[in-house]
């Protein structure tokens, strides 16, 4: 099976949760033999601020990339991260062009398009480039065309979704989601982010840090940074994402009491120097795979009752409320993302938590138990090659009138490919004796 994916995010190194889902989806099809390619910008390294940042994330990350040849035409590089290659394109205002070009000449089965595609351009692409095989991974509800949280409410980039052959989505909330707001049933499948068993048991009387991953506006920094204020006392740890700004980083860096932490190859390594998650987003988030895997471990998460997010902690303690974002600026930030505009916040729900859960071991353990005995319920049950299974069960929804692909566009082997050796003989036997009777 060949398999194409795109998306408006950098896959080399990968950016948030989205991409590390898709990410271990296609690591798993690619150690099945599986062809698996990318299609994604390039990591923005236009400064040599940047450009040293991408090569530290690359090193702490462990991320090991080859370059195989550059398309200095169209302005891509082609990387091979393990068995996955991806085109990596430099200029934005390219990807089409190149995801044309590559859905031409590799003829995938599937194109998976993700949602971070905000204007569903790379989506109509796909869409016209390989009619009845594209499906669509609904990751981040704010790139959506449809539902109250999108950044860009569109009904012809909805009526491009309800085209797609499948829509995925990775939690049940989610799934409500897109049924309420798209009228589209979509397929449930969780990503196998969490590793072999056993799951190191974090202990409960170890000290440790107060942990935000991706601290920035729409993940509720506000919060983070003034609960760091309220208890100098706490170490707080912050893990720097796709949207910290460097206006986040300078405040953060003003605070005695917070450590920037080093990314890693492994959220283990967080996790493992870390007592309480925070997790106090102001949007709507689509699961919270940090959550579980906190959980998976033992550690107590204060989460906003954002989404997804009170799926993800399985009716645990600490949901917590906050006022989500509804308005955004229309400048854009050295990220992309556009500015929001952050109301105030209430921390006494949060700071009255965090001082219980630090302050009474009693209280720190019976939540440690629970987040731990949840977590073990679900993990168990998420299946790794569950997208393998869907994959190879899917059918495309080709229109009645979409023209054939043409036959120039299928490598010659690639029928060859599909066959069992017991039937390339039976050809190959055919061929010849056709060939003797001329």
């Amino acid at each position: 099976m060949r398999v194409l994916l795109t998306a408006n995010a950098s896959y080399v190194p990968p950016r948030g949760g989205s991409t590390r889902s898709n990410l271990v989806w296609l690591e798993y099809l690619a150690a099945r033999g599986h062809d698996v390619r990318v299609v994604a910008p390039t990591a923005p390294a236009d400064t040599p601020e940047k450009a040293h940042r991408l090569q530290h994330d690359l090193e702490e990350q462990e991320i090991q990339v080859s370059r195989v040849k550059t398309d200095h035409k169209l302005g891509f590089e082609i990387l091979k991260r393990g068995e996955i290659t991806v085109y990596s394109v430099q200029d934005p205002a390219k990807l089409r062009a190149v995801l044309r070009r590559k859905i031409a000449k590799y003829a995938p089965d599937w194109v998976l398009v993700s949602s971070e595609d905000l204007g569903q351009t790379l989506l109509a692409e796909a869409l016209d480039a390989s009619p009845g095989r594209v499906v669509y991974l609904a990751h981040t509800p704010q790139m959506f065309p449809f539902g109250p949280a999108s950044l860009n409410p569109n009904p012809a980039g909805a009526a491009l979704v309800m085209k797609c052959a499948a829509v995925v989505v990775i939690g049940e909330h989610m799934a409500g989601y897109v049924r309420e707001h798209l009228g589209r049933e979509p397929v449930v499948i969780h990503p196998p982010v969490y590793g072999k068993p056993p799951w190191e048991r974090r202990d409960p009387d170890k000290p440790g840090l107060v942990t935000m991953i991706n601290p920035c506006a729409v993940k509720g920094i506000s919060i983070f940074l003034a609960l760091a204020r309220r208890f100098p006392q706490y170490t707080f740890g912050a893990l720097r994402g796709w949207g910290t700004t460097e206006q986040d980083l300078a405040e953060l860096a003003s605070l005695p009491n917070v450590k920037m932490l080093r990314k890693v190859k492994h959220i283990e390594a967080i996790l493992r120097r870390t007592k309480v998650l925070l997790i106090p987003a102001l949007w709507y988030e689509g699961f919270g795979l940090v959550v579980m895997e906190a959980m998976l471990r033992g550690i107590p998460v204060l989460a906003s009752n954002m989404g997804g997010l009170v799926e993800a902690k399985m009716g645990t303690r600490y949901v917590l409320p906050v006022r989500p974002i509804e308005k955004y600026t229309t400048r854009f930030d050295e990220n992309r993302m556009p500015v929001p505009v952050v109301p105030p916040q209430d921390i006494e729900p949060w700071a009255e938590a965090l001082e219980e859960l630090m302050e009474n071991p009693e209280i720190y353990r019976r939540e440690a138990d629970a987040a731990r005995e949840a977590a073990m319920r679900f993990v168990p049950k998420v299946k790794p090659s569950r997208f393998e299974e869907f994959l190879l069960k899917l059918e495309p929804n080709v229109p009645e009138r979409a023209a054939p692909r043409p036959a120039a566009l299928v490598p010659p082997r690639s029928a060859l490919d599909r066959l069992s050796p017991e039937k390339r003989a039976l050809l190959l036997r055919r061929l010849k004796e056709r060939g003797a009777r001329r």
